[in-house]
């Protein structure tokens, strides 16, 4: 594994507790960072903590990201407790299932838009002016794939993703003389706990579109993630970096 400095960062990962988000929260922790893990799974959250607790700093609040009044709580304690926010990883995130888009209840599709785009949009509004004033940030969205091609049977998680893209590129060109930068990622699928909302029709139908025939290691998304959020990142920003094993088109 290479090392990246990350020594005396404070990274706030929202949906820290499982998936990409953990394995991010692990990656940064042994490359010197202090952690703020932000889910709404509370077993999951203790879980996490006690886990990664073995290897550095790690915290945990329990989040609603569609509350505003869950996030200026959690960045205000996550201020308090390390004195700044270098990074934000705005990783979490929920598929609402699989159906045509006429089958989608309106109630589901909201659902996955307040996780998926609200919710980021949020984080970044609490976080970003603490960024500001320290002159130093960086902000990595995990978006996806989908957000870039549609996948069918899915539109309101690739309107969910492909609004994350949007936004990753609008705050960056707000934020590019600040010192705070601002990347996406857009991974294909890996094997988390989110496919336990998929259908397996659409698990080989993600499977059957990646030309390296195997699904995303988390560790490999921890890998690019890590390397967005560090100093060593120092001149792309409202980039979107592919992780999707040869499947994305452009």
């Amino acid at each position: 594994m290479n090392q990246i400095d990350l020594k005396d960062r404070v990274a706030v990962i929202t949906g820290g507790a499982q998936g990409i988000g953990h394995a991010a929260a692990e990656r940064m922790l042994r490359s010197g960072a202090s952690v703020v893990l932000w889910d709404i799974d509370a077993a999951r959250l203790a879980q996490a903590e006690s886990t990664l607790g073995a290897l550095g700093p790690v915290r945990t609040a329990i989040v609603e990201l569609s509350l505003e009044a869950d996030i200026a709580a959690a960045t205000q304690a996550a201020v308090t407790a390390f004195g700044r926010i270098d990074i934000l990883v705005n990783n979490a995130g929920i598929t609402g299932g699989n159906a045509p888009t006429w089958e989608l209840a309106p109630e589901v599709w909201r659902r996955v838009i307040e996780v998926n785009l609200v919710g980021p949009y949020l984080t970044c509004r609490a976080v970003v002016p603490q960024m500001v004033r320290q002159g130093y940030g960086r902000i990595v969205n995990i978006a996806s794939v989908a957000g870039k091609e549609g996948n069918p049977n899915a539109s309101h998680y690739s309107a969910s993703k492909a609004g994350l893209i949007a936004l990753t590129k609008s705050l960056a060109k707000e934020l590019a003389t600040k010192g705070v930068l601002v990347n996406a990622i857009t991974p294909a699928a890996a094997k988390t706990a989110i496919f336990d909302s998929m259908t397996p029709q659409h698990i080989e139908f993600m499977l059957g579109k990646i030309p390296m025939a195997r699904f995303l290691e988390v560790g490999e998304a921890a890998a690019m993630i890590a390397w967005l959020a560090s100093e060593e990142c120092s001149f792309s920003t409202g980039a979107v970096f592919d992780l999707s094993g040869g499947r994305a088109t452009y």
